[in-house]
């Protein structure tokens, strides 16, 4: 009988989800993986990789809870002979108290509770897929790790703000995100280009939501997201670093309430904000010669992300390697294009046969810095970091 873990990575409208047997094999492909995708709007669907895509019916009082059953129920017609022993969870925030994936139980949930104002575009999603279960099946085991682990590594000086000191006290501090992309990068890179990848290299995470990280020896020294999955690099609606100032005139000249400034900075701003048109750069760029919007969005989310570079680069004190990942890092040509273009003053040249064709190492032969394209696996990542924990907890699992 061979022992599964589930591994469930909950957004805001999707599920993505895999399957791994366990212990974990060399290979990195799960069994099977899939997503329940639009899962708030009209036409939720639910889709296998190598399978046509099915229309998800859901109860739109609570289409989360008909999302997850979906997936438990073709988990355990797809188990046969094998058992699921555990349920593994990306969960975005971890605040000060976990660096390490925790075996949840009903005081873990409470302090992730109170994590929710820190990632509210994330958090309460995932935290509705563990208590959904723990209702269901109290006996399986949940596993949560955590994006905000990987940067626990980051110097005292990048994890503090500019404000009164009793807000580092009360744990008002840079956490950074995407840490389990991040994590999954750190190997990744080590074993394709070994003692290579352990120089100053940055990460691009670009995807719906976007940052940078910084690694020497492939541990996080610097991030571009801090307090909140709101900071750094513009992303497809979240509006990224922003002058404080703004926000108190929008609140005091234009009587927006929290809740109102929450939505627009979360939902109605970065690229869709910019362009009004859509939060998709392949969109974008179909628009931009006619569309004055759509080009300065593009303009614009390019410009910031050159200007973390080099700032990642100046506290780094140089850079080796620059690396592209997630959906539009991994699959935009087009954008790493223009990004590069706006890093030639490092002597960074891209190959542009390589660079159309997605391949590993997209940099020309004479580039000073090397430029590569690593596709994530935070499913995977999320399974091999808590394998340690799961072999600790009990050799007697209950099946589903």
């Amino acid at each position: 009988m061979n022992d599964c873990v589930l591994v469930l990575n909950c957004g805001s409208s999707s599920i993505k989800f895999a399957l791994f047997n366990m212990p974990l094999p060399l290979q990195r492909t799960p069994l099977w993986s899939g997503k329940a995708d639009g899962i708030t709007g009209a036409t939720p669907t639910f889709s296998v990789s190598g399978q046509a895509t099915e229309t998800l019916t859901v109860d739109t009082a609570a289409p989360y809870h008909a999302a997850l059953q979906r997936i438990r129920d073709y988990t355990v017609n797809r188990l046969g002979s094998s058992r699921l022993i555990a349920v593994i969870h990306r969960v975005v925030h971890g605040g000060a108290k976990y660096f390490s994936p925790a075996r949840i139980d009903h005081q873990v949930l409470a302090d992730l509770r109170s994590y929710i104002p820190l990632a509210p575009l994330h958090q309460p999603f995932s935290l509705e897929a563990i208590e959904s279960l723990l209702d269901a099946r109290p006996g399986l085991i949940q596993i949560a790790c955590f994006d905000t682990a990987f940067h626990h590594t980051l110097p005292r000086v990048e994890k503090m703000l500019p404000i009164p000191y009793s807000a580092w006290e009360s744990g008002i501090q840079r956490y950074g995100f995407h840490g389990l992309s991040y994590e999954y990068m750190s190997v990744a890179l080590a074993e394709r280009y070994g003692d290579a990848a352990r120089g100053n290299i940055i990460v691009a995470h670009l995807g719906s939501g976007a940052s940078l990280c910084a690694m020497q020896n492939l541990r996080s020294v610097a991030t571009t997201m801090g307090f909140s999955a709101l900071d750094g690099l513009m992303m497809g609606t979240r509006c990224g670093s922003l002058d404080p100032g703004v926000l108190l005139y929008l609140m005091e000249a234009k009587h927006l309430s929290s809740q109102q400034l929450g939505h627009l900075l979360y939902h109605e701003s970065g690229l869709l904000g910019v362009s009004g048109m859509s939060s998709d750069p392949r969109e974008l760029i179909s628009a931009e010669s006619d569309n004055p919007r759509a080009f300065d969005a593009l303009a614009l989310y390019v410009r910031r992300i050159v200007r973390e570079v080099g700032a990642l680069t100046a506290v780094m004190g140089g850079l080796d390697m620059l690396v592209f990942t997630a959906g539009i890092g991994e699959h935009h040509a087009e954008l790493r294009n223009r990004i590069c273009k706006g890093l030639s003053f490092l002597g960074l040249k891209l190959d542009p046969q390589c660079n159309q064709s997605n391949l590993p190492l997209i940099s020309s032969p004479q580039s000073n810095v090397a430029v590569a394209v690593e596709p994530t696996n935070e499913e995977w990542m999320a399974a091999s970091l808590a394998q340690p924990l799961l072999a600790a907890i009990s050799i007697h699992f209950q099946a589903v």
